[in-house]
Protein backbone atom coordinates (compact mmCIF):
# COMPACT_ATOMS: atom_id res chain seq x y z
CA UNK A 1 0.00 0.00 0.00
CA UNK A 2 1.45 3.38 -0.60
CA UNK A 3 0.72 6.83 -0.27
CA UNK A 4 -2.06 7.14 -3.61
CA UNK A 5 -3.82 4.19 -1.85
CA UNK A 6 -4.11 6.00 1.78
CA UNK A 7 -5.16 9.11 -0.31
CA UNK A 8 -7.71 7.51 -2.03
CA UNK A 9 -8.60 5.68 1.31
CA UNK A 10 -9.36 9.20 2.57
CA UNK A 11 -11.23 10.29 -0.14
CA UNK A 12 -13.62 7.35 0.15
CA UNK A 13 -13.85 7.73 3.80
CA UNK A 14 -15.32 11.04 3.50
CA UNK A 15 -17.39 9.80 0.65
CA UNK A 16 -18.00 6.48 -0.07
CA UNK A 17 -20.04 7.82 -3.11
CA UNK A 18 -17.37 9.54 -3.99
CA UNK A 19 -16.74 8.68 -8.52
CA UNK A 20 -13.39 7.02 -9.86
CA UNK A 21 -13.32 10.02 -12.44
CA UNK A 22 -13.55 12.25 -9.20
CA UNK A 23 -10.81 10.22 -6.93
CA UNK A 24 -8.59 9.68 -9.99
CA UNK A 25 -8.67 13.73 -10.40
CA UNK A 26 -7.65 14.20 -7.03
CA UNK A 27 -4.69 10.96 -6.95
CA UNK A 28 -3.39 11.68 -10.78
CA UNK A 29 -5.06 8.39 -11.82
CA UNK A 30 -7.60 7.10 -14.62
CA UNK A 31 -10.53 6.17 -13.52
CA UNK A 32 -9.67 2.36 -14.39
CA UNK A 33 -6.48 2.64 -12.39
CA UNK A 34 -8.42 4.01 -9.43
CA UNK A 35 -11.18 1.33 -9.86
CA UNK A 36 -7.86 -1.48 -9.88
CA UNK A 37 -6.16 0.26 -6.94
CA UNK A 38 -10.25 -0.38 -4.83
CA UNK A 39 -10.20 -3.57 -5.70
CA UNK A 40 -6.83 -4.57 -4.96
CA UNK A 41 -7.49 -3.01 -1.07
CA UNK A 42 -10.97 -4.43 -1.04
CA UNK A 43 -9.81 -8.39 -1.96
CA UNK A 44 -6.16 -7.63 0.40
CA UNK A 45 -9.04 -6.98 2.80
CA UNK A 46 -8.05 -3.55 4.32
CA UNK A 47 -11.39 -2.01 3.05
CA UNK A 48 -14.02 -4.33 4.43
CA UNK A 49 -16.78 -2.96 3.32
CA UNK A 50 -18.62 0.39 2.38
CA UNK A 51 -21.15 1.75 4.97
CA UNK A 52 -22.82 5.09 5.12
CA UNK A 53 -23.07 7.46 8.33
CA UNK A 54 -26.73 8.66 9.76
CA UNK A 55 -27.88 10.72 12.47
CA UNK A 56 -28.77 8.32 15.05
CA UNK A 57 -30.76 11.00 16.49
CA UNK A 58 -32.90 11.81 13.77
CA UNK A 59 -33.28 7.45 13.64
CA UNK A 60 -34.45 7.65 17.72
CA UNK A 61 -30.97 6.62 18.95
CA UNK A 62 -30.46 9.48 21.21
CA UNK A 63 -28.55 7.43 24.13
CA UNK A 64 -25.03 7.17 23.50
CA UNK A 65 -22.98 5.09 26.23
CA UNK A 66 -19.91 3.47 26.98
CA UNK A 67 -20.30 0.64 29.11
CA UNK A 68 -16.88 -0.50 31.09
CA UNK A 69 -16.93 -4.14 31.41
CA UNK A 70 -15.48 -6.68 33.53
CA UNK A 71 -16.02 -9.87 32.84
CA UNK A 72 -17.15 -12.87 35.28
CA UNK A 73 -14.13 -15.51 36.38
CA UNK A 74 -16.39 -17.96 35.35
CA UNK A 75 -17.67 -16.43 31.92
CA UNK A 76 -17.24 -18.04 28.40
CA UNK A 77 -15.29 -15.25 26.59
CA UNK A 78 -15.96 -16.50 23.56
CA UNK A 79 -19.82 -17.13 24.19
CA UNK A 80 -19.50 -13.15 25.09
CA UNK A 81 -17.76 -11.97 22.29
CA UNK A 82 -20.38 -13.51 20.12
CA UNK A 83 -23.15 -11.99 21.86
CA UNK A 84 -21.87 -8.56 21.84
CA UNK A 85 -21.35 -8.85 18.28
CA UNK A 86 -25.18 -9.95 17.32
CA UNK A 87 -26.30 -7.29 19.74
CA UNK A 88 -28.19 -4.36 17.78
CA UNK A 89 -27.09 -1.72 20.16
CA UNK A 90 -23.78 -2.42 20.31
CA UNK A 91 -21.98 -0.12 17.78
CA UNK A 92 -18.49 -0.71 18.68
CA UNK A 93 -17.00 -3.18 21.48
CA UNK A 94 -13.31 -3.42 22.11
CA UNK A 95 -11.11 -5.34 24.28
CA UNK A 96 -9.15 -3.33 26.34
CA UNK A 97 -6.11 -3.07 28.81
CA UNK A 98 -6.26 -2.49 32.70
CA UNK A 99 -9.02 -2.29 34.93
CA UNK A 100 -11.85 -3.40 32.78
CA UNK A 101 -12.23 -6.55 30.19
CA UNK A 102 -13.91 -4.54 27.46
CA UNK A 103 -15.65 -1.16 26.57
CA UNK A 104 -18.88 -1.54 24.55
CA UNK A 105 -19.86 1.45 22.88
CA UNK A 106 -23.90 1.26 22.72
CA UNK A 107 -26.77 3.33 20.93
CA UNK A 108 -30.15 3.63 22.55
CA UNK A 109 -33.29 5.32 22.63
CA UNK A 110 -33.96 6.02 26.04
CA UNK A 111 -31.80 6.33 29.32
CA UNK A 112 -34.72 3.37 30.35
CA UNK A 113 -33.03 1.00 27.33
CA UNK A 114 -29.59 0.60 29.16
CA UNK A 115 -30.58 -1.26 32.57
CA UNK A 116 -32.21 -3.94 30.47
CA UNK A 117 -29.00 -4.19 27.96
CA UNK A 118 -26.90 -4.72 31.79
CA UNK A 119 -29.71 -7.18 32.91
CA UNK A 120 -29.07 -9.22 29.65
CA UNK A 121 -25.41 -9.14 30.81
CA UNK A 122 -26.38 -9.94 33.85
CA UNK A 123 -28.51 -13.04 33.32
CA UNK A 124 -26.24 -14.68 30.45
CA UNK A 125 -23.42 -14.22 33.47
CA UNK A 126 -21.11 -12.44 31.50
CA UNK A 127 -20.82 -9.51 34.02
CA UNK A 128 -18.76 -9.45 37.40
CA UNK A 129 -18.86 -5.36 36.98
CA UNK A 130 -19.59 -2.68 34.87
CA UNK A 131 -19.31 1.30 34.52
CA UNK A 132 -21.28 3.00 32.20
CA UNK A 133 -20.62 6.38 31.09
CA UNK A 134 -23.16 8.65 29.23
CA UNK A 135 -22.06 10.56 25.85
CA UNK A 136 -23.45 14.19 26.08
CA UNK A 137 -22.33 15.27 23.30
CA UNK A 138 -19.90 14.26 20.27
CA UNK A 139 -17.17 16.71 19.53
CA UNK A 140 -15.87 14.67 16.47
CA UNK A 141 -16.41 11.16 14.96
CA UNK A 142 -14.31 9.88 12.05
CA UNK A 143 -14.87 6.80 10.02
CA UNK A 144 -11.17 6.17 8.94
CA UNK A 145 -8.17 8.01 10.50
CA UNK A 146 -4.83 7.59 8.87
CA UNK A 147 -1.79 9.03 10.12
CA UNK A 148 -0.03 11.50 8.18
CA UNK A 149 2.49 10.30 5.64
CA UNK A 150 6.07 10.19 6.59
CA UNK A 151 8.81 10.47 4.33
CA UNK A 152 11.63 8.23 3.76
CA UNK A 153 15.18 9.71 2.88
CA UNK A 154 17.37 7.30 1.28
Amino acid sequence: MDITDKKIIGILANDARASLTDIGAAVDLSPSAVNERIRRLVTSGVIRRFTLEVDHRILGFDVLAFVWIALATDADESEFRSFIASHPAVAECHHVTGAWSYCAKVRMPTLGDIEPFLAELKARRYLARSETVLALSTATERPVTLPPATRRSG
